[in-house]
C-alpha cells in the first residue's frame, strides 16, 4: 500500500472508531504489515499469530484510542506484548546452545539470523526489536516493555554478546 499521510491515517482512525468499515480495512492495510514485522522477529514461528491477536486486539481496542496521532506507538506496545506472550507460550523463554551454529560466510544468511533469532529468549529478540529495528532508546524500550531501563541494557547487551559470539565462531 502506498504511504498514507498522517492526516489520512488519523481521518481512517475517527472513522473506524464510528463503525466505518471501509476506513477499517484502510487502517487494516496501513498496519498489517507494520505489524507483522514487529511480531516476527519476536514470536517467530508464531509471528503471524501473534501479528493476527495484535491485530485483532487493536481492533478490539480502537474505540479508547484518544489521540490518533498515538496510534503507531500505541500499536507498537500491542505487537510486541502479543509478540512476547505466544513466544514465550511457544516455550522458548531459555537461550538454546549456540555452538551449532553455521559459519559467518554461509550463503543462507537470512536463515542463519532466523536460526540465531530462534535461540534467544522472547525477551531478547524483543529488546533487539525495539532497539535495532524500531530505533527506540532505552527508555522507551523500558516503557513499552513495562521493565526497567537496566534489564533492557543488559537484555540486549547479552542478546547482542550472542550475536557476535554466533558470528565470529
Amino acid at each position: 500500500m502506498p504511504y498514507v499521510s498522517d492526516d489520512e491515517t488519523a481521518r481512517l482512525v475517527r472513522a473506524a472508531q464510528h463503525g466505518d468499515t471501509l476506513a477499517m480495512a484502510g487502517l487494516l492495510d496501513e498496519l498489517a504489515p507494520y505489524v507483522a514485522r514487529i511480531c516476527g522477529p519476536i514470536a517467530l514461528d508464531q509471528g503471524p499469530d501473534a501479528a493476527q491477536e495484535a491485530l485483532v486486539a487493536v481492533f478490539r481496542s480502537l474505540r479508547s484510542l484518544r489521540d490518533p496521532a498515538a496510534l503507531r506507538g500505541w500499536v507498537r506496545a500491542i505487537a510486541v506484548r502479543e509478540a512476547v506472550r505466544l513466544a514465550g507460550r511457544a516455550g522458548r523463554t531459555v537461550p538454546a546452545d549456540l555452538s551449532t551454529l553455521p559459519a559467518r560466510g554461509d550463503p543462507q544468511l537470512g536463515a542463519d539470523i532466523r536460526d540465531v533469532l530462534d535461540r534467544l529468549s522472547p525477551e531478547h529478540r524483543a529488546v533487539l526489536v525495539l532497539r535495532d529495528v524500531e530505533g527506540l532508546d532505552e527508555r522507551a524500550a523500558a516503557d513499552l516493555l513495562g521493565i526497567r531501563v537496566g534489564t533492557v541494557k543488559s537484555r540486549l547487551h547479552r542478546a547482542r554478546d550472542t550475536f557476535r559470539k554466533a558470528w565470529s565462531s
